[in-house]
């Protein structure tokens, strides 16, 4: 930091296992991940490359080699998994991760019907070979998950070889942890926080106001996904209480009466 301040929460320092932050990155040209490592690296801990970008992407050895020389893991989407698997073809989704040296990889099955043991295998299987990142939740806006299977799903799934267990939100915000208009599904949060370590679990919050509330119910260590390149660093003073809209959460209680 540049200069000090006092009474500010306690942040777990890299390599994390709480605190956790993905960013969410969708097509940054080499130059701008360059200058997002220059700025915010601190602040990343992993880089997921949206969906299938990776497949479309022109110099995606480049990239894959700026993030690996910063120290910064990356992960290809979900959906790219998922699109490897239903065309029979997941032997060569696991050279692909070989290919480019990956060492983590997210399985996922919010866009495609898989029963529930299947995926469970897949997270087996390519436990042996990466780090697993599993993800629950649906991408259907309009396909309701009840909390107690959310917490069945997790469990499954981190009984199975997942390191962590990501809640589905879509980049947008709007679905699965999420109402349609970005509201934080409450309840749902609160009662998967029962029987699920919050350790454990990387909520995708790519909104601000649903970063706050997590960082108000968790603390500053939460471990939020999805995040945008540029908002590395704003969600940063969030989780500091740095910002207005934590300013006063984590602030000595009888500091601040003296004001």
């Amino acid at each position: 930091m540049n200069y000090h301040l006092n009474n500010l929460p306690e942040r777990a320092v890299k390599p994390r296992e709480k605190g956790f932050t993905m960013c969410m990155d969708k097509g940054l040209s080499l130059r701008e991940v360059e200058d997002l490592i220059e700025t915010s690296g601190e602040y990343i801990d992993i880089v997921k490359l949206g969906w299938a970008t990776s497949f479309v992407y022109p110099k995606l050895e480049e990239k894959l080699r700026i993030y690996k020389e910063a120290g910064i893991p990356v992960y290809f989407g979900g959906t790219l998994f998922e699109a490897f698997v239903i065309r029979n073809q997941f032997d060569d989704y696991r050279k692909v991760l070989d290919r480019f040296g990956l060492e983590h990889a997210e399985v996922s099955d919010g866009s495609i019907e898989m029963n529930h043991d299947v995926k469970c295998e897949y997270i087996a299987k390519l436990s042996e070979q990466v780090t697993v990142l599993s993800e629950v939740g649906s991408k259907d806006a309009e396909k309701i998950i009840p909390p107690y299977k959310w917490i069945e799903l997790m469990r499954k799934e981190l009984d199975a070889g997942a390191w962590k267990v990501i809640g589905e939100a879509r980049e947008g915000g709007n679905v699965g942890l999420f109402r349609s208009s970005g509201e934080v599904r409450s309840g749902l949060v609160e009662e998967i926080l029962t029987e699920i370590p919050s350790e454990k679990i990387i909520w995708e919050a790519p909104q601000k106001a649903q970063q706050v509330w997590f960082i108000k119910l968790i603390g500053p260590n939460v471990n939020l996904g999805n995040i945008a390149p540029n908002e590395m660093i704003p969600l940063e003073t969030i989780r500091l209480g740095l910002r207005g809209d934590t300013f006063h959460h984590f602030l000595n209680k009888e500091r601040e009466s003296i004001f």
